[in-house]
């Protein structure tokens, strides 16, 4: 058994890993888009190009009852359920009995590397290209604290370091490319990223183009800052001169936002506030935008 969001990813990687047609053959699909009842769906309705708008008045009408509860369930993989994907892009099972696999990165040489949040250990997997199976698997790294983000630094195809974020700390271990296991003990980058930890525990890490900047993302500490109390207007304006506009306090200071750091985990400051769990972070390789399902913010805007 594999967790939806890692199929999903593996879903992706290997289509490209098949050397198939590339994603532009998404837009020249029609798109398809579901309204009313027929918004509602599931995995069998999700295709590429499939999309849903629900409006306020398909929404089901409130009821006095006690909140319902719909958690998911992680079932054994029927044969059929296999995601839907555009003409020329073929879905194989790539790896299975991973534990809480939270998100892949690929290093410059082509190995897979993978956080299994729920066991705390990094997986690194080599396979040969256009194979969907891996050749070797083995444990880079365990011991770690609910980790999920991954960045190879610096930036590029020679990379020195791996660095892991951890649910309120980032570390480094030190990389070469072919490395299935940490040549050597982790460093300490940021000790400690927020006062508070867990509710939004993953944490990202991504760098700037130049290798001179560290973004982490910080999750929030609730859903809508519902535990963090009220400040007077003059205290809210004075910690947003502090910390920047938009920024929270209490237990959710330096949370909903993405910091920034330099490589060393010195130099910190707020990045972009407002966040309420930013993961998939990534810096677009053309412009240098840091980049948050899709939504561009230059540095210094």
């Amino acid at each position: 058994m594999v967790y939806s969001i890692f199929v999903r990813a593996i879903a992706v990687l290997t289509a490209v890993l098949l050397g198939t047609t590339p994603l532009a053959a998404q837009e020249s699909e029609a798109s398809s888009v579901q309204v009313g009842t027929a918004a509602y769906g599931d995995w069998r309705t999700d295709a590429p190009g499939v999309l849903r708008r629900i409006m306020p008045a398909d929404l089901p009408a409130p009821s006095t009852a006690g909140s319902a509860i719909n958690a998911p369930e992680i079932v054994n993989w029927a044969a059929s359920a296999i995601p839907r994907v555009p003409p020329g892009f073929t879905v194989a099972r790539f790896a299975t009995r991973l534990t809480n696999p939270r998100i892949v990165r690929v290093a410059p040489n082509g190995d897979i590397f993978v956080a299994e949040s729920g066991a705390g250990r990094i997986r690194a997997m080599r396979t040969a290209d256009g194979a969907v199976q891996p050749q070797r698997t083995e444990i880079f790294a365990r011991g770690l604290d609910r980790p999920f983000g991954m960045a190879f630094y610096p930036p590029g195809p020679d990379p020195q370091w791996l660095y892991v974020a951890n649910n309120n700390f980032v570390e480094r271990f030190p990389y070469r490319n072919g490395d299935l296991a940490a040549r050597g003990n982790a460093q300490a980058v940021v000790s400690r990223i927020s006062d508070a930890s867990g509710y939004h525990w993953t944490r990202d890490v991504a760098f700037s183009q130049d290798g001179t900047l560290m973004y982490a993302s910080v999750g929030a500490g609730s859903n809508d800052a519902e535990d963090m109390g009220r400040l007077a207007p003059a205290a809210i304006k004075a910690n947003e001169a502090q910390y920047g506009t938009g920024t929270a306090w209490g237990n959710e200071a330096q949370r909903a936002d993405v910091l920034v750091f330099d490589p060393e985990g010195g130099n910190r400051h707020i990045f972009a506030t407002g966040l309420r769990n930013c993961v998939g972070a990534a810096v677009q390789p053309q412009t240098g935008d840091v980049v948050r399902n899709q939504r561009a913010r230059r540095p210094g805007r």
